[in-house]
């Protein structure tokens, strides 16, 4: 009779950065007595390079968001096949909303009903209506785009009649570097926000690397990780294409 043969023991595999937010997000959802089904990461990788974006994809992630349309449109191009969502996310410009209504499916930053008007009007007709968030300037900050929250129902409704966007939520970051109690405050009020705002509204963007436990315990179902994730970033204009 042959000797049954030795056990390998492998060694652990080390936790990828991705798998290691995940497992917070749910940890987070989990505490706050949330189904951690209803959180989306989102990947935000400004000043990455493709290969960066190609590792995450490999490990499942989908939904990537980007800053500047330039850098974007190479990554989008060298990625296009795959199904992904790609989110903008920064300071939108009325000289980029065609490029944006064009290539991205979700923008998060709208704060004027004038881009949001160009927007609807540059989304091509094959593609689904562009899903959209009100950009939301939590602690009025001069540095920092978006409405106040007093004037959010306004732009709600301006919004809605618009027929190739479809608004989903309210996007907001707390002021840069915020005691946790701060950050928690802010995250409230904008959940309290989207609350008083009715219609089919699902969508809160708020939390990064630094505070997205505290958005998830106040109701974040969309979280934005960069530096968790990746790394720190490339200098902008560094970016190699492709």
């Amino acid at each position: 009779m042959s000797r049954d043969a030795p056990i390998v023991v492998s060694p652990p595999t080390a936790e990828t950065g991705l798998a290691r937010i995940r497992r917070r997000m749910v940890s987070a959802a989990v505490a706050a007595g949330r189904d951690p089904g209803t959180l989306t990461l989102l990947a935000v990788s400004k000043g990455q390079p493709i290969d960066a974006l190609r590792d995450l994809l490999r490990q499942g992630q989908r939904a990537f968001g980007e800053n500047y349309v330039q850098e974007a449109l190479p990554k989008i191009a060298a990625l296009r096949g795959e199904d992904l969502s790609w989110h903008f996310i920064g300071r939108l410009q009325s000289n980029k909303t065609r490029e944006v209504a064009t290539h991205f499916s979700w923008v998060h930053s709208l704060d004027r009903l004038r881009l949001a008007e160009r927007l609807s009007a540059q989304r091509p007709d094959h593609l689904a209506p562009l899903d959209c968030c009100i950009e939301v300037n939590l602690n009025q900050e001069a540095s920092k785009s978006g409405i106040d929250l007093p004037a959010v129902a306004a732009l709600v409704a301006a919004i809605d009649r618009l027929p190739r966007l479809r608004l989903r939520g309210l996007m907001g970051m707390p002021a840069p570097q915020a005691d946790p109690a701060r950050a928690r405050a802010s995250f409230a009020a904008l959940r309290d926000c989207l609350a008083t705002c009715g219609g089919a509204l699902d969508t809160l963007s708020m939390g990064t690397s630094a505070d997205f436990e505290a958005a998830i315990t106040e109701g974040a179902t969309l979280v934005r990780i960069g530096t968790a994730l990746f790394g720190p970033r490339l200098p902008r204009g560094t970016v190699p294409e492709g």
